[in-house]
C-alpha cells in the first residue's frame, strides 16, 4: 500500500466542495489515514514549493496557499500516487478532462483546487512536512477485503 499527500487548496475550501472531493477518493477505494484542516504559514508554503522558487508564479502561489485554510490529507491505497494524480486531472481546469476533479470543478488557470504528490519521494517529503509523528494512522477499514482481493494475504 502506498500513501500520498493531497491538499485541498483555498479555492476548494472557500467553494465548499471539500466533501465532494473526499468522497471521490473514498468511492475509488482510497483510505483517509490522516487529515488536518489548517492555515498554512508563509514558511511552510515556501518550504513546500521550494522547487518553484525561481519561477514567475512562485510569489502568487505562496500568497494564494496562505490566503485561506486548506485541508491536508494522507490517502492510502494501491498505487495511491498515480490513482490520485489521474483523478485530479490536468493542472489547469479548462484543460482537464470531464470526470476528473479539476475537469468537473475547475475553470481557472490560477486556482486549480488540489495538490497531489507526484512521486514516492515527493510523497515522503510532503507527508513529513505536513504531518507530525502519530498523525498518519495505520488502520484497516472493515471494507478493505471488499475493495482489494486479499486472498493472497496482500492486496492485489
Amino acid at each position: 500500500m502506498e500513501t500520498t499527500l493531497i491538499i485541498l487548496k483555498p479555492d476548494a475550501v472557500q467553494r465548499g466542495i471539500m466533501g465532494r472531493i473526499i468522497s471521490r477518493f473514498e468511492d475509488k477505494g482510497l483510505q483517509v489515514v490522516g487529515a488536518k484542516f489548517t492555515q498554512i504559514s508563509q514558511d511552510l508554503a515556501a518550504r513546500h514549493y521550494a522547487d518553484h522558487k525561481e519561477k514567475p508564479f512562485y510569489a502568487g502561489l505562496v500568497s494564494f496557499m496562505t490566503s485561506s485554510p486548506v485541508l491536508v490529507l494522507a490517502l492510502r491505497g494501491n498505487g495511491a500516487i498515480a490513482v490520485c494524480r489521474s483523478m485530479m486531472g490536468a493542472t489547469f481546469g479548462f484543460k482537464a478532462d470531464a470526470g476528473t476533479i479539476r475537469g468537473d470543478f475547475g475553470v481557472s488557470s490560477s486556482f486549480n483546487l488540489i495538490h497531489g504528490s507526484d512521486s514516492p519521494e515527493a510523497a515522503t517529503r510532503e507527508l513529513e512536512l505536513f504531518f507530525n509523528d502519530g498523525e498518519v494512522l495505520d488502520w484497516t477499514p472493515a471494507i478493505q477485503s471488499w475493495v482489494y482481493d486479499m486472498s493472497s494475504g496482500d492486496p492485489e
